[in-house]
């Protein structure tokens, strides 16, 4: 009998998420199933809380406000720059991503939200900041976490994370 989806537990899922407009946003149905460890915030809140309880073969419809996803959307971190704080030679796009520093010197990500003749608006808004997500569910497998992987706070090994 494997163990109901709780803290500590890996559980491996098939899902697809689309947004309230129908777009299909992300899905691993067809393609590797997601592995991930509950409890260790390896996925967005609102999924997590929602997985919890369930057992293997279970498929569900899971609809995560905003708030439990990717965060609202906050102006505030919406900034425009000249094109040239950007290296010459990179094609910019819209919803690209950049690695960059906040003012503490902490790595973030922040993406091309907008471009106008020589000024690029970025912002560190995730893409789904302020969406509604629904998740499409089906529980492939749950196991136990071993105790490297409690400690590491991820799922090791098939489709999980690998150490070099």
């Amino acid at each position: 009998m494997k163990p109901a989806i709780a803290d500590g537990h890996v559980v491996t899922i098939h899902y697809r998420l689309t947004l309230d407009d129908g777009s299909i946003a992300d899905q691993s149905f067809g393609g590797e199933p997601l592995v991930y460890m509950h409890g260790a915030q390896n996925i967005v809140p609102g999924l997590e809380r929602q997985l919890a309880g369930k057992n293997v073969g279970d498929k569900c419809d899971v609809v995560v406000p905003a708030n439990e996803g990717y965060g609202d959307y906050d102006p505030a971190r919406d900034q425009t720059v000249p094109r040239s704080q950007f290296p010459p030679k990179v094609e910019l796009a819209v919803g690209m991503a950049f690695q960059t520093r906040n003012r503490m010197g902490q790595p973030m990500t922040v993406w091309v939200k907008a471009l106008k003749d020589d000024q690029v608006t970025i912002t560190g808004n995730h893409p789904m900041a302020g969406q509604r997500l629904n998740f499409s569910v089906e529980i492939v497998d749950i196991r136990r976490a071993t105790n490297d992987e409690k400690k590491h706070g991820h799922a090791h090994g098939p489709g999980g994370h690998h150490h070099h």
